[in-house]
């Protein structure tokens, strides 16, 4: 992966964002939220930035940032869509479902569309299951979602 170059402007709000917390490393989490809120991600040289200024090793915000499936150290898409692979989801279809949304925006698992505007990960358990098989756009869920309403559900992000 390519690695990025902060801007001063990204930087001035990245340190900002520590200082609103105190810059104490208790607060880590935190900071990780408003930092993926405004970024839409939390890459390594964002980690760096983060870990010095909470006086806290970047391993350790390396390890909080990839043990807690929210955070992404890759861009998500406008509206990033999850599948869930679930139990439930999955011996209800929603491998399938995923295979559609990868065949409709051409995109592999983990990857955004060339405009920016969806990116598809899947997910172990939204809590949903009476809902089977089940995907989130954003804050939006979808329940029984077949792949015959793939396209359907595109269309609504597509205007």
């Amino acid at each position: 992966m390519a690695k990025i170059k902060l801007g001063k402007d990204k930087l001035d709000k990245l340190i900002e964002i520590c200082k609103s917390f105190n810059n104490e490393s208790s607060e880590l989490i935190n900071v990780l939220h408003q930092t993926q809120k405004n970024f839409g991600y939390i890459p390594a040289e964002v980690q760096e930035v983060i870990a010095r200024e909470l006086n806290v090793s970047v391993a350790h915000v390396y390890g909080v940032v990839t043990f807690y499936s929210f955070f992404t150290m890759v861009p998500k898409g406008e509206f990033p869509i999850s599948v869930c692979m679930g139990t439930a989801c999955y011996v209800r279809g929603s491998d399938k479902v995923l295979e559609e949304f990868i065949k409709q925006l051409k995109v592999p698992v983990g990857q955004l569309t060339e405009d920016g505007k969806f990116s598809i990960s899947c997910l172990r358990c939204v809590g949903a299951c009476g809902l089977a098989p089940v995907v989130t756009i954003g804050e939006r869920t979808y329940g029984r979602v077949a792949v015959g309403d793939v396209a359907d559900i595109l269309k609504e992000y597509q205007g």
